[in-house]
């Protein structure tokens, strides 16, 4: 079931003869489920894809639709709505909120929300996590890959459509690096979440079902590694 689709969608920065094209007409769709990774060099304009998969960036033209919603004719008021329920984002620098605890981090999007935390979900989400020990703890209590797995954690809560993940183990030593893309890939075959993830090492690419890759903002490749 496809769950993504993007059609004809540009980007650009500026106007005139210093206008930067950083989208050209990219369009692919993403299944349910499936683990998709996006590959580029610097300035290829991934990460301009992602944040406007996220409803984070708007773009210049052309449409996104997450089950079958037209994101970009949604109001501002719904598009933060859209964004808060269906979209889970991971950052290479985790954004979590330094005075709040690991549980309240990662309960926050269903706080904003208006919404009571189901407790059970949170115990699932959170010893899979290895976090059971730590929702006590503040961010500056914990090492970078605990804080990338709170991260995580704050994007599995509100179960949503898409989970973006921005060059996730790019403050990561190997180790850690390692246990968080196992970690996502976990969410992805335990919870059938689908995964989409920004990447320059090439390593973690190839653990994805398929492979997209840009260059000047147009997409370049687009393989299928397993079905």
């Amino acid at each position: 079931m496809e769950i993504l689709r993007v059609e004809n969608l540009s980007k650009i920065y500026g106007k005139g003869e210093t206008a930067v094209k950083a989208l050209n007409n990219v369009g692919f769709s993403v299944e349910k489920g499936e683990f998709l990774a996006i590959i580029g060099p610097s300035g290829s304009g991934k990460s301009t894809l992602l944040h406007i998969l996220g409803g984070v960036d708007t773009p210049t033209s052309g449409k996104v639709f997450v089950e079958n919603t037209d994101v970009y004719a949604l109001d501002e008021t719904k598009l933060a709505i859209f964004r808060r329920r269906q979209i889970g984002l991971i950052y290479q620098f985790y954004n979590l909120i330094p005075v709040l605890s690991v549980q309240e981090n990662i309960t926050l999007p269903l706080l904003l929300d208006g919404r009571k935390v189901d407790q059970g979900q949170l115990d699932e989400i959170t010893n899979t996590l290895g976090l059971s020990d730590r929702l006590n703890y503040l961010p500056n209590q914990l090492s970078g890959g605990q804080q990338q797995r709170v991260s995580i954690g704050r994007a599995l809560i509100n179960n949503p459509a898409l989970m973006l993940a921005d060059e996730p183990t790019g403050n990561l030593d190997s180790k850690n690096s390692a246990e968080i893309i196992e970690l996502l890939k976990l969410s992805n075959k335990k919870y059938n979440q689908t995964l989409i993830i920004i990447t320059h090492d090439e390593r973690i690419a190839l653990q994805a079902d398929r492979i997209i890759s840009i260059e000047d903002g147009r997409i370049v490749k687009n393989e299928v590694i397993r079905k």
